[in-house]
């Protein structure tokens, strides 16, 4: 677990899939038209403004952005709940993001949640390379199972449970490959770039063993730079090692004269195919559409697509909304138990997440005022019975 979460954490690191992160936080956090992010249910007003102040004064509005990033980056994000035991009425006064890497849930031999176990590193340096020691009681905390919140993103894999599992899970693998492919071709260019040249020097009629020591001799000449000394006010020359990584010195006889040919850089430093498809299998692995990400012509035709995607990229988005308004509401609950509402009052509250794309929704406002029309229709026919028709 402590592996994967390293390699997500590298994989943040890395330009789109940072990016991707932050659209899902974007879209999961949206807000209504009246600026609220979330929209309470509940049919006592106690409860509403039990449950607007509780928002305020934890700034859970403001937390929950990061909550939702770290869901879909580690699959988990535990949030502890902070309560002054000597005013417990008071409710949970402040909330607190916890690292996962040193988190561990504690389950019965049924599955039942009994609490959570801290880790507490050596030292706050050693907490990103940390790799974890036995776990004794000299170096964790037991924490009850109501003073921590799971958010989590669920999933029935049993290499993942009972945590949750990163949207980057699926792309690990296209990750590490296209890291390689790139500094791969970044070694490439910067060594087959620069242009070469070849030197052919006519040797005449020099015996074999004069030939070596005459080559030598003219290469010195080519990778010595002159050069004005102020000091000395003289024309000096100094060492220029590029001359000899870049050029050839070849000696030929027979006649054939000096001769200086240009060997050409690399051709294809333009075809980039094969980092593309790479990149285009971690951006799917995470369901983003590549639109949103890479930036091409902005023709009429791209923008219908961006709205169709953006449509079905919603339901990736609600599917995290999903798993967090199940951990919101178990939050929000504990809040008005502590306040001692009654539990008639509770049960009834549900929170839920603004849509998460206005797109979506105007899909569904079209398809309502289809069906509208259709029952408006059918109507005027009087073939049918209300009940049927509704």
């Amino acid at each position: 677990r402590r592996r994967r979460y390293h390699d997500y954490e590298k994989m943040d690191e890395y330009p789109e899939i940072g990016a991707a992160l932050d659209i899902y936080a974007d879209d999961a956090t949206q807000t209504h038209l009246d600026g609220e992010m979330l929209t309470v249910g509940s049919n006592m007003a106690e409860v509403q403004e039990a449950v607007d102040d509780f928002v305020q004064e934890t700034m859970l509005d403001k937390y929950l952005w990061d909550i939702i990033r770290n869901m879909c980056k580690y699959g988990d994000c535990f949030v502890e709940n902070i309560v002054d035991m000597n005013n417990p009425d008071a409710g949970i006064q402040r909330l607190k993001i916890l690292n996962p890497v040193f988190i561990f849930r504690r389950e019965d031999r049924f599955g039942y949640l009994k609490g959570f176990i801290q880790e507490v590193p050596r030292s706050t340096a050693q907490a990103q390379q940390y790799q974890g020691n036995k776990l004794d009681k000299k170096n964790t905390i037991h924490l009850d199972r109501n003073q921590l919140v799971h958010f989590r993103l669920h999933t029935s894999d049993s290499n993942y449970y009972p945590y949750g599992k990163s949207i980057c899970a699926a792309g690990v693998r296209a990750w590490k490959s296209l890291r390689m492919m790139e500094d791969a071709m970044l070694i490439y260019r910067l060594h087959r770039a620069p242009e070469r040249r070849i030197f052919y020097i006519d040797t005449g009629n020099l015996p074999q063993t004069k030939v070596e020591l005459f080559m030598e001799r003219i290469k010195a000449k080519f990778k010595k730079e002159k050069f004005f000394n102020n000091d000395s006010m003289n024309a000096d020359e100094r060492y220029n090692p590029l001359s000899a990584e870049e050029d050839f010195f070849v000696p030929i006889k027979n006649g054939q004269g000096t001769k200086i040919e240009t060997l050409p850089g690399a051709q294809n430093l333009g075809e980039i195919d094969d980092v593309r498809y790479f990149r285009d299998k971690v951006l799917a692995s995470m369901k983003i559409p590549k639109d949103f990400i890479v930036e091409k012509d902005k023709s009429p035709e791209r923008k219908a697509n961006l709205s169709q995607l953006d449509a079905k990229f919603a339901k990736a988005v609600m599917r995290v909304q999903r798993d967090a308004e199940v951990c919101l509401n178990t939050l929000l609950k504990r809040h008005l138990r502590l306040r001692k509402f009654p539990e008639s009052s509770i049960a009834t509250l549900s929170v839920k997440l603004a849509p998460p794309s206005d797109l979506s929704e105007k899909r569904k406002l079209e398809l309502a005022e289809q069906k509208t029309r259709v029952v408006q229709a059918v109507k005027g026919l009087e073939l049918f019975s209300n009940e049927f028709i509704y």
